[in-house]
């Protein structure tokens, strides 16, 4: 699929990767929504700079985990640009905890964030996209999707879902609508670590550094335009999953 002029969802998208994303999106010509839960100042920002390269852009708030909010995604989406060609399931949450301590409130708030957001999100999406002869989703999962993270039990259960999801969804909606993932590894550092773990961690790949969200906005451009390819999951780790 050609991206220019086409219209993009991405959840997520105010700040770190989801921002990378849509703003790699709008680079190559698509008009945007950018979805956020709590960020709005940050996404108003994004919509700013999105605009800046001659598109259309829109900020829509909403907690994913809400299926009314995930119909008022779309419907807006719908309202602003009459569809959606492209969605990036990209908001996500990732918070620590003890499988012998943790809750089923945090259980089911990084589930409900994770996993059954995006999938809410991809049959909305997926229904405005056969109207329009077709369209791409892709998830953006996570390298915890195949290695267990002991410390992230919820974290890690959710984007192995994502990843059969992409295939479930990739079967069933098939050949109108293209479904695939992303599994980034160190991209972006998370706000509370100090430089030196996150250098660290970036020696423990094979590449002996860390990425960018800049390089899962390139993989997401590149599956979007690739159209011989679906059900798959693109890892973006540096190799840090063969150290």
């Amino acid at each position: 699929m050609e991206i220019k002029d086409k219209i993009a969802v991405v959840t997520g998208g105010a700040h770190r990767v989801g921002k990378a994303i849509a703003s790699g999106l709008a680079e190559a010509g698509a008009h945007l929504v950018v979805h956020y839960h709590q960020s709005e100042d940050q996404a108003k920002f994004t919509v700013g700079e999105i605009k800046q390269r001659g598109v259309q852009a829109i900020a829509v708030g909403g907690d994913l985990a809400s299926y009314d909010a995930v119909v008022n995604l779309f419907r807006a989406a719908e309202a602003e640009f009459g569809g959606v060609d492209i969605l990036v399931n990209s908001a996500a949450i990732m918070e620590s905890g003890n499988v012998l301590t943790l809750t089923p409130e945090a259980w089911q708030r990084t589930l409900g964030i994770n996993l059954t957001g995006p999938f809410f999100c991809a049959q909305q999406a997926a229904l405005l996209m056969k109207a329009r002869n077709g369209g791409v989703i892709v998830n953006i999962a996570d390298v915890s999707a195949f290695e267990p993270w002991a410390k992230y039990p919820a974290h890690s259960v959710s984007k192995a879902g994502l990843v059969m999801l992409t295939k479930v969804l990739a079967k069933a909606l098939a050949p109108e609508v293209r479904v695939n993932a992303i599994a980034p590894g160190p991209v972006i550092k998370p706000d509370d670590w100090p430089d030196e773990r996150w250098r660290t961690v970036g020696r423990h790949t094979l590449l002996k550094r860390t990425g960018s969200g800049y390089d899962v906005a390139r993989a997401v451009n590149f599956i979007v335009e690739q159209d011989f390819m679906t059900g798959e999951t693109l890892v973006i780790d540096g190799g840090s999953l063969y150290v």
